[in-house]
């Protein structure tokens, strides 16, 4: 199976929040199909128009929006006056909510990974009532000891890079809170302290993903420097501080999912995010497939692609 022909919105706009930020949506495939939201990782990575393709625009109506301050949203995380204390998990589960209601959404189905999945459970533990189905790449809860695990423990595996990562902040903190000198080191008022923070924080990232047959290199760092900033600002937030939810809560609370039909595609190869957090999320929810991709990582594979076009294209025209 190959993914669909590129497509353009038919429709666009800017979600006003209420408390100073605007959040980028926009609307593309059949107005009348079933409803779906795509949730970007990162967190801070934006939506692409690639992400539109996955679903077949003659039975979806394809919804994507770019999360508090990265992407087309404002104000941007780049800019370091742009204040993120109103950036988090439980704001952006809101954000979403408050998108389904200016469009008329009753139900959609959700489709998502990495740091998406763990928002993509939230929502749909705060609002079941509101999710046809889940569809889910690379799954993880964002628990802190994943996170440890992604920043600290994986460094086993790259010991040269992780001391490089490690070296990125000034000496004193080394041995403490690297993601919460990494966040302060983004917060900082000299552009080039900001800029090397960024630069070192997306090397380990990408050196994470290296082993991978998809593991391109430079596949964090290659992106436009507001694009960079953004993305280490807000993963350095979220990360440093548990992405605000109670330790295990999303894993424990999965039983709110009974009824929602789910699948969990997950790479074997997965160094950043073990299967074995996929495999823990399908014991608690029994209305989730999961789905093993042996000749994958965390940035997928062709045998990957198809698992997650063959996932959405057997819900397009389930009702819900």
């Amino acid at each position: 199976m190959h993914r669909f022909p590129p497509i353009e919105p038919y429709d666009h706009g800017y979600l006003d929040t209420g408390d100073g930020h605007l959040v980028y949506w926009e609307v593309c495939g059949n107005p009348g199909g079933k409803p779906a939201l795509v949730v970007h990782g990162g967190p801070g990575s934006g939506c692409t128009p690639g992400q539109r393709r996955w679903f077949d625009p003659g039975r979806y109506r394809i919804i994507l929006f770019d999360q508090r301050n990265c992407g087309r949203s404002r104000p941007h995380a780049s800019d370091p006056d742009a204040d993120l204390s109103t950036n988090t998990t439980h704001h952006l589960v809101a954000d979403m909510e408050r998108l389904r209601e200016h469009l008329g959404v009753d139900r959609w189905l959700l489709y998502g990974g990495s740091w998406g999945s763990t928002l993509m459970l939230a929502y749909a533990e705060a609002f079941p009532e509101r999710v046809s189905e889940m569809v889910f790449t690379g799954v993880t809860m964002t628990r802190r000891y994943e996170i440890d695990w992604l920043y600290r423990g994986v460094g086993r595996f790259f010991p040269e890079q992780w001391q490089r990562f490690r070296d990125g902040v000034p000496e004193a903190e080394r041995d403490g809170d690297l993601l919460a000198a990494y966040a302060r080191l983004m917060s900082d008022p000299d552009p080039a302290v900001r800029a090397r923070a960024a630069r070192d924080w997306t090397a380990w990232e990408d050196a994470v993903i290296s082993l991978e047959t998809n593991g391109k290199p430079n596949a964090y760092s290659d992106r436009p420097p507001d694009a960079l900033l953004a993305l280490t600002r807000i993963c350095s937030h979220y990360f440093s501080n548990g992405a605000w939810l109670e330790e295990g809560v999303l894993l424990r609370e999965a039983h709110r999912l009974a009824g929602i039909p789910g699948v969990l595609i997950h790479g074997r190869f997965d160094l950043g995010a073990p299967l074995q957090y996929a495999w823990e999320l399908a014991q608690a929810w029994p209305d989730a497939r999961l789905v093993v991709v042996d000749d994958s990582g965390h940035t997928g594979s062709t045998t990957m692609n198809t698992e997650i076009l063959t996932a959405l294209d057997g819900f397009a025209d389930r009702a819900g």
